[in-house]
């Protein structure tokens, strides 16, 4: 079963990856088909890197790929790494493989431009593609109903990393060269991440545990990106395995 730890945001704690997976998978199908139920189409921003995997595979078989009106679903990235879609550290490449591949229904996927020649523009488009794609709520940033979302080991979520420009970005879709591993990015960005109604985190892991300890316990921090999403009108939720949780308040 899930613990919840006490206080916001919510905080629950799965006995092993595999729950912690199963019981995501069920919140986001619920979250997926309550948007459908109220607005006629769901939106979502999916994770990359290796942790969903898992995740993407559980939704994409039964009972959850019938459970999701798949066919009113609208996916997006919540960054690409610039590469073409074909490579294999493609974001893209991981959901269309882990996900896509088996849905009996086809959601319409609208992925980053990773191979585009210029980061820059390819940050625009895909900026102008969310606001012509996802309804609006009278505001002018787009609301995602459901934004999934890690954390790496530094406390970087998508590709905001700690300390760099990104994080004062005011466009929804940003570019970002990560010097460490000599690559350019493209992200969803602060403003348009806490405009989302629901954000749902999924960490895994003993190696992510002093790090998510310090990113639930300090508040935001600039040098724990993941601890400045924080929409103002949306919650947010932290899926845990009990080795990620090992040192919440110790």
């Amino acid at each position: 079963m899930m613990s919840p730890v006490r206080g916001s945001p919510a905080v629950n704690v799965g006995s092993d990856v595999g729950e912690v997976m199963r019981v995501a998978a069920r919140r986001i199908a619920t979250l997926l088909s309550a948007a459908v139920e109220q607005r006629g189409v769901a939106t979502m921003a999916l994770a990359g890197g290796s942790t969903p995997k898992q995740l993407y595979r559980l939704l994409a078989a039964p009972p959850f790929d019938l459970d999701i009106p798949w066919s009113r679903v609208k996916l997006f990235l919540g960054d690409e790494r610039c590469v073409p879609p074909d490579h294999p550290d493609s974001n893209e490449r991981m959901v269309r493989e882990s996900l896509l591949v088996d849905l009996p229904e086809a959601p319409a996927f609208h992925p980053m431009p990773g191979g585009h020649p210029d980061p820059a523009k390819a940050a625009g488009l895909y900026a102008e593609r969310l606001v012509r794609e996802i309804p609006g709520d009278g505001t002018p940033v787009p609301r995602f109903d459901v934004v999934l979302l890690g954390m790496g080991d530094d406390g970087h979520t998508a590709s905001l990393f700690p300390d760099t420009p990104i994080l004062d970005e005011e466009r929804l879709v940003a570019e970002v060269y990560v010097p460490r591993m000599d690559s350019w990015r493209l992200s969803l960005t602060l403003p348009l991440l806490n405009a989302a109604r629901n954000v749902v985190f999924l960490v895994t892991g003993a190696g992510k545990a002093a790090t998510l300890a310090r990113v639930l316990a300090d508040g935001p921090r600039r040098d724990f990106p993941s601890s400045l999403v924080l929409p103002k009108d949306g919650e947010v939720e932290w899926h845990l395995d009990r080795e990620a949780a090992a040192l919440i308040g110790a």
